[in-house]
């Protein structure tokens, strides 16, 4: 696998970030309650990338509960292998209480700011403030359904205000239709007539 990271590094512009999904591995079959060393691998491999490596996501099962105990552990094990951008996708409502938000603070995390949102809260940014991360996965129909040019257009405004405190990331995740690129186009256009940020 890491023979693959190198070529993609080679393969894109010198300015050019990676946003990397952590394996199903870690987050969906070991949910979370993995060996260090699954976590030092995974990082190891990615450390290819060097300056071209942007956020690692940690997207989570619907169906993981939020446990304290075991977040704890596992955010600390994380940040003993890794120092880099990290930003949180909880997809069960027990992850989005104000207490959650606050220790994901404490260990340098964003939350991801997720459409559709499972709960409210989880279609806002959470966590660190200083790295915002959407992740748009199609509405009505995820993955699928493209977005409509009033929702691109509020949301390249907020981008806009986010940018000036934050960095921020946005991803399209409808893919399954080819729509995340024409929204992913419309987004870029539209963010230009801001200026230079």
């Amino acid at each position: 696998m890491q023979k693959t990271w190198e070529r993609w590094a080679a393969s894109v512009p010198a300015d050019f970030r990676f946003a990397v999904k952590i394996p199903r591995t870690i987050s969906h079959e070991a949910a979370l309650n993995c060996r260090v060393s699954m976590l030092l691998a995974f990082f190891r491999q990615i450390s290819v990338l060097h300056d071209k490596l942007g956020p690692v996501l940690i997207q989570l099962p619907p169906k993981l509960r939020f446990e304290s105990v075991l977040a704890r552990k596992f955010l600390t094990s994380l940040r003993e292998c890794y120092a880099g951008d990290v930003v949180w996708e909880p997809r069960h409502a027990s992850w989005f209480d104000p207490g959650v938000g606050e220790l994901l603070k404490q260990f340098r995390i964003s939350r991801v700011a997720a459409d559709p949102p499972v709960v409210p809260a989880a279609g806002q940014p959470g966590g660190l403030a200083t790295l915002t991360y959407f992740r748009l996965h199609g509405s009505p129909q995820r993955y699928y359904s493209a977005y409509s040019n009033d929702f691109i257009d509020a949301l390249s405004a907020k981008i806009a205000t986010l940018a000036r405190n934050s960095q921020v990331w946005c991803i399209f995740d409808n893919t399954a239709s080819g729509a995340a690129t024409q929204d992913a186009l419309h987004l870029t256009a539209t963010l230009a007539s801001y200026g230079p940020r």
